[in-house]
């Protein structure tokens, strides 16, 4: 059943909304759109990447270049001895007091040192630079590693905030990060990153400063926030994005807009004469040229149908010229139609049960045509002892061309049956020998399943076919959305694909043509999937004849009599594995 509105039922804004050109648009916007994500997301990777890279630097030359002004400036190791000695003395218990105003006043003596202002104010220029402009280094400070306490133990920090750290004052470091530092070779730029309780993620780089005896004293750190790559990736991430909207707008407008130009304008031209020639042929209006006079010239398919619908509305006009005598000979055809009718019902599988002797499975099959000859067709035969095939078929069109190649269809699709057990083989033998001489271009959508008797296994394949229901023993009835090929006729060449379902004892397989889920009542309201599949549940227990019976019953009773539009065709197929059952005599239907 079709949950969406055809485009006769549509509003314009639906219309719109609906268009090739706006799919297209749609399409687009997707795509592009997913590609950037993607673009983005590595975008990211390298940009912060890069950035690290530039703050590592900048945070490195920063420290080298200070520690070899301070060096150069001041000789601080007198005041570092001063430092470490004050921190040595202190107890745990006084260390534990690193941020208290007691804690503090025993340490400021060191202040008055004449050290202390000089590297205060050699940190405080390199903190900035010439114009005044502040750098990418968040801190700038000389401090000292303690081994024993795995402490930072500060000398110098010209940051003029609360923040400030005074000499003697000390934040717990990791071993790890005291190794790197104190153990350096002099190669490469000397860093750590790592998370820290009091200021998160901070890459930490630093220039040692050497003693007279040759042993590192003091080390000029610089600290970067990682608060500051994050700010910059904010901010690429926002330009990117903004551009991304941009691009992918502009690209799904252009595609559009060629997309109307290419096929929307073109197809609406075709449309346009289709409905003139519609209206005047109920007019009554025997003009011509409706299409032939359509310029259409895109060099592709659309103007393949044009030049077809064309030829189609040229051969529309010789079949109302000779309509009249078609006419005349009504009566003889209703008498040869009557006669098709009774040869097609023999065509069908007609008695129940259809294989008495077998008590592997029971099986059931109705079809009723919406005229005298209809174009669904079932079959189901034994292709040796141990394999059953089973066929549902609905052919494009009605009457009598339905009926011809139905029939044509049915004894190509039994005939490679009986030669190929591969159902995807059957239908492309199937498909190939009708495309070779299909000069109406009908096909036919065709489920085909060949049950391997003795295991319940039945391999299928479905050439455009709907879906079919199944249901497992102690189950409900559920629609099976199965891998649909292109219908039988459609195009030679096609390939089709085998799966397997497993059945079990007391599992069933009930299959239908388009006319049950789409037949009408008087108001055009669908039975619909949905009601097929309860009435199915309502009787699921029932074997395959009552089944039938009773979803044939409720078709009856909700289009309360309206008149049938389709071929109606059903089959249901119980499989009893070894059950052993009470022989009945097989009827006639």
């Amino acid at each position: 059943m079709r949950k969406n509105k055809n485009i006769r039922e549509m509003n314009d804004f639906e219309r719109k909304h609906s268009s090739l050109s706006a799919r297209v648009y749609h399409t687009t916007i997707i795509g592009s759109f997913l590609f950037g994500l993607i673009t983005l997301i590595i975008g990211i990777g390298l940009y912060s990447g890069s950035i690290t890279k530039q703050y590592i630097s900048t945070s490195f030359n920063m420290s080298r270049n200070a520690g070899i002004f301070v060096q150069r400036q001041v000789d601080i190791e007198p005041f570092t001895v001063k430092v470490m000695e004050a921190y040595r003395n202190q107890t745990e218990e006084q260390r534990l007091q690193n941020r208290s105003n007691e804690y503090l006043e025993r340490f400021k003596y060191l202040e008055y040192d004449p050290a202390y202002p000089v590297m205060l104010s050699v940190l405080g220029d390199f903190g900035t630079t010439n114009t005044g402009i502040k750098t990418d280094v968040d801190a700038l400070y000389i401090a000292m590693y303690d081994e024993k306490t795995s402490a930072m133990v500060y000398f110098a920090d010209p940051d003029k905030t609360d923040s400030r750290l005074h000499p003697g004052q000390w934040d717990k470091v990791r071993s790890e990060g005291i190794k790197k530092f104190m153990t350096w070779n002099g190669e490469g730029m000397l860093y750590d990153i790592a998370k820290t309780e009091q200021y998160g993620w901070l890459c930490t780089s630093a220039w040692p400063i050497y003693g007279k005896s040759g042993n590192i004293i003091a080390f000029v750190f610089s600290d970067v926030s990682y608060d500051n790559l994050w700010l910059s990736i904010k901010k690429f991430v926002l330009r990117y994005s903004i551009i991304l909207l941009v691009v992918v707008n502009l690209m799904g407008i252009i595609h559009g807009l060629r997309m109307k130009k290419a096929i929307v304008t073109p197809i609406n031209k075709i449309a346009k004469a289709a409905s003139m020639y519609v209206e005047d042929r109920k007019a009554g209006n025997p003009g011509t040229g409706y299409f032939s006079s359509t310029v259409v010239h895109t060099g592709n398919e659309i103007e393949n149908l044009s030049l077809v619908m064309a030829d189609m509305e040229k051969d529309l006009t010789e079949y109302e010229t000779n309509l009249k005598k078609v006419t005349a000979e009504k009566e003889r055809i209703s008498t040869e139609l009557s006669l098709a009718t009774r040869i097609q019902a023999h065509m069908l599988p007609n008695i129940y049960p259809p294989f008495p002797d077998r008590r592997e499975f029971d099986l059931y099959a109705t079809m009723t045509p919406a005229r005298e000859v209809g174009g669904d067709f079932y079959d189901y035969f034994l292709i040796d002892d141990n394999h059953l095939c089973m066929v549902m078929a609905d052919v494009s069109g009605k009457g009598i061309p339905a009926a011809l190649f139905m029939m044509a269809s049915k004894i190509i699709l039994a005939n490679n049956a009986m030669m190929e057990q591969s159902p995807a083989k059957i239908l492309e033998a199937t498909n190939d020998l009708i495309c070779s001489n299909n000069p109406e271009e009908m096909f036919v959508s065709v489920w085909l399943g060949i049950l391997d008797i003795s295991s319940g296994k039945i391999t299928a394949a479905n050439a455009g076919h709907e879906y079919p229901v199944i249901k497992h023993p102690d189950g409900q009835f559920e629609l099976l959305k199965d891998k649909h090929g292109l219908v039988v006729g459609g195009m030679t060449g096609m390939k089709y694909q085998n799966y397997e379902l497993q059945f079990e004892k007391g599992s069933k397989l009930f299959l239908y043509t388009d006319g049950v889920p789409e037949a009408a009542d008087s108001e055009r309201n669908m039975f619909g999937m949905e009601r097929m599949i309860s009435s199915l549940n309502q009787v699921s227990q029932e074997p395959p004849k009552l089944l039938l019976e009773h979803v044939r019953d409720c078709v009856n009773d909700f289009v309360s009599g309206a008149e049938q539009f389709d071929d109606i065709t059903m089959l249901c197929f119980e499989y009893r594995g070894n059950e052993k059952i009470d022989d009945s005599k097989g009827e006639k239907e």
